[in-house]
């Protein structure tokens, strides 16, 4: 079976990794399209590098195409499965080159940290100046509490499925995320007063 332009966004990420065995191009372009977004924004919200989540992204997808990736089905879906892969890419690549990465790369000219807005410039400014201190933050905590605040705060994946991304029980996710955005309050209240932090950590999905 092909699957035709239109037709693959129709079917389920399983379907689409059997047509894309058979060498369909479609089958691969849908789930790009589908998972793309959020595996790039899992890796730069880890990171804080727009190059490393590029390349991580890369990778991922390669693997996927090449059909390297050991996704079983019955063990879960594909979405975290990929965030998973992302994040062993991630690790990895950090720990080699155990390079610190300014935040300034993280919201530099060229990266779109949020949809485009319709409000005043003054308002639109605001509200990148407080996307990037949060981003900031983030990027200030240890790296298990980071992880889990970007997946349970700003791509709003449930306990379960942030657990198995992290391979980690579901009650230490609950631990680390309590723990994370303890410390982002903190983090913030310096800037924002405690109000304005606690907005801050509300879930913001798409803002990294």
């Amino acid at each position: 079976m092909r699957a035709y332009p239109g037709m693959a966004a129709e079917i389920a990420d399983e379907k689409l990794l059997t047509l894309l065995k058979s060498g369909s191009e479609e089958a691969f372009v849908a789930l790009y399209r589908r998972h793309q977004g959020s595996v790039y924004r899992f890796a730069f919200g880890v990171s804080g590098s727009q190059t490393l989540a590029e390349e991580v992204t890369q990778e991922v997808f390669t693997a996927l195409i090449e059909g390297n990736h050991g996704f079983d089905p019955s063990r879960g879906t594909l979405g975290p499965y990929l965030l998973g892969m992302a994040r062993h890419l991630v690790l990895r690549s950090m720990a080699r080159d155990r390079a610190h990465v300014p935040v300034e790369e993280a919201t530099g000219e060229g990266q779109s940290l949020s949809p485009a807005s319709p409000e005043d410039p003054q308002a639109a400014l605001a509200r990148k100046e407080s996307i990037r201190s949060l981003h900031k933050a983030i990027l200030s905590l240890p790296q298990h509490y980071r992880e889990t605040v970007v997946l349970c705060d700003l791509h709003e994946m449930s306990y379960d499925e942030a657990s198995a991304v992290l391979e980690c029980s579901v009650g230490t996710v609950r631990s680390r995320l309590h723990r994370g955005r303890t410390l982002l309050l903190q983090k913030l209240k310096g800037e924002k007063g405690v109000e304005g932090a606690s907005k801050a950590i509300e879930p913001k999905r798409c803002l990294i």
